[in-house]
């Protein structure tokens, strides 16, 4: 076993040379509040690929697929979740354009619900935009966490908190350009890493033909492609994927940082096609520790699917690989959480200038940089609990799932109005938790609404949330149209850039 001392160890040094590299690199290149939060039409089709990668594949990779193939059903949800991933990336193909073309000088998705929808649903957006990046954040620390815990006996509380101090002190200085240029660092180190380690997994278990028996003989349903459970995880987990990355503004940061559409269109095509075989490889160590008896899908028994990467590699790896993969997980940590860090401060930094009467730059980048102390303080602390991490984001995901469609609608549609948008979010939400599992116990002690509460179903929580959302706003469109006109989004959204870094006004 990796002793908790070399596995720190290694921890400190990976997490001193990245902040060290995005401290460099951003020394000099921040001159404007657009440069901290948009880095606007600066990054060419490489650089765009590797933040995009980089910053989808956090350490969630290393532990949810691996769930979902162990403990929610098997291939078929290892192939659902695999696809649901790519799903918001070829999403943004569409969508980027379009938002760039409406929203020439934007930075945030809050500023278009507020220019869109008004304040009401600003609201709204706003707490579920920051709720499910925090929750990203959580699950990331939660995940990392647990992972040094088992291969080391690493403290929980010491690995959440070195990673988002560190991560936290580059991001806070050097704000998405450093964020973008670490995420292209770790991308050229993950991708040859994640390469090696899974061709090195399947030869150390025996080759694919082993790890087939060994489950079939096993587990044999989590290789059946009819295995109903696994079907109806792969269909809620791409609704739930999908629409948790619309409201994510990480990506809207990016669609904006991409030097030109066609750059944008082809380093979201890129990655997401590089995402589809990474995820499903990552979740196919979840059929294999279900295979070797490793694993234990019940709470009140001591539950570890959420670290089925990890048991595997710890029974079926040497000491020296096992510090490889820990490397391997805190960039991909790192790569997540600054991405996030910094798109929590961007909302604020956007955001600010319409409740503060002319702030200048140092006003919006200290109020920034505090919430993302408090964020990130708040996502080491529930990171050190040791919740599942799959839970984790299935939480944020069906708040999103209920919002994104009516969001979205307004893109396209004139006649969509706020109070038709926040209430058909708030009817698919209403739907969404009436089915959802995790809420059960609370809500069914309630006098009377636990009588009326429908049987518990993950898929038609999240399934029933988006449809019910997205029917809603078509029917509240066509019966209370409004007359919003969507060239007045360029007109009323502008850039920053007036406010120097002096606090002066730009000539």
């Amino acid at each position: 076993m990796v002793t908790a001392a070399v596995a720190l160890g290694l921890t400190v040094l990976t997490l001193v040379t990245f902040a060290a590299l995005g401290t460099w690199y951003a020394r000099g290149r921040i001159n404007s509040v657009e440069d901290y939060i948009t880095a606007r039409n600066s990054t060419g089709n490489g650089m765009t690929t590797a933040t995009l990668i980089a910053s989808g594949m956090g350490a969630w990779i290393l532990f949810s697929p691996a769930e979902a193939g162990a403990a929610f059903g098997g291939l078929t949800a290892v192939l659902g979740y695999a696809i649901g991933s790519a799903l918001p990336l070829f999403a943004f193909i569409v969508l980027g354009p379009r938002i760039r073309k409406l929203i020439p000088e934007g930075h945030s998705i809050t500023e278009y619900t507020l220019a869109r929808f008004g304040p009401v649903m600003y609201v709204y957006v706003l707490i579920v935009s920051i709720t499910y990046m925090f929750i990203f954040l959580a699950a990331e620390m939660t995940g990392i966490a647990g992972a040094l815990s088992l291969v080391a006996g690493v403290p929980t509380w010491q690995t959440a908190a070195l990673v988002g101090l560190f991560v936290l002190a580059y991001t806070g200085y050097g704000g998405l350009k450093a964020s973008i240029f670490t995420d292209t660092v770790q991308t050229l180190v993950i991708l040859p890493i994640l390469a090696i380690g899974f061709a090195g997994a399947l030869l150390a278990l025996g080759g694919t033909g082993e790890i087939y028996r060994t489950v079939a003989e096993t587990s044999p349903s989590l290789l059946d492609p009819g295995f109903l459970p696994g079907i109806e995880f792969g269909a809620y987990i791409a609704v739930a994927v999908l629409a948790a990355e619309m409201l994510n503004q990480a990506w809207w940061q990016r669609i904006y940082a991409a030097k030109d559409e066609r750059t944008l269109a082809r380093s979201f095509t890129i990655a997401a096609i590089t995402v589809i075989p990474m995820v499903f490889l990552a979740g196919l160590f979840g059929l294999a520790a279900s295979g070797l008896g490793l694993v234990t899908t019940d709470f009140s028994a001591g539950y570890n699917a959420d670290i089925s990467f990890f048991l595997v590699l710890d029974a079926a790896f040497p000491e020296w690989v096992t510090l490889v993969v820990v490397i391997l997980a805190i960039l991909l940590v790192m790569s997540t959480a600054d991405t996030l860090f910094n798109a929590i401060a961007s909302i604020v930094t956007a955001d600010l200038p319409l409740v503060l009467d002319d702030p200048d730059r140092g006003t919006l980048t200290n109020a920034a940089r505090a919430l993302t102390v408090v964020v990130a303080l708040a996502a080491i602390f529930v990171g050190a609990q040791g919740y599942s991490v799959l839970t984790i984001f299935l939480i944020a995901d069906l708040l999103a799932a209920a919002t994104f469609i009516p969001l979205l609608f307004g893109l396209y549609s004139t006649e969509a109005t706020g109070a038709g948008a926040l209430g058909s979010s708030l009817f698919g939400l209403l739907v969404g938790l009436a089915y959802f599992p995790t809420l059960r116990t609370p809500l069914a002690a309630l006098p009377v609404v636990g009588d009326l509460l429908p049987t518990a179903s993950y898929f038609n929580s999240f399934v029933g949330a988006a449809a019910v959302s997205g029917l809603a706003i078509l029917l509240i469109s066509r019966v209370t149209p409004g007359s919003f006109d969507l060239g007045s989004l360029a007109r009323t959204i502008h850039q920053l850039d007036e406010v120097r870094a002096d606090g002066g006004e730009e000539q």
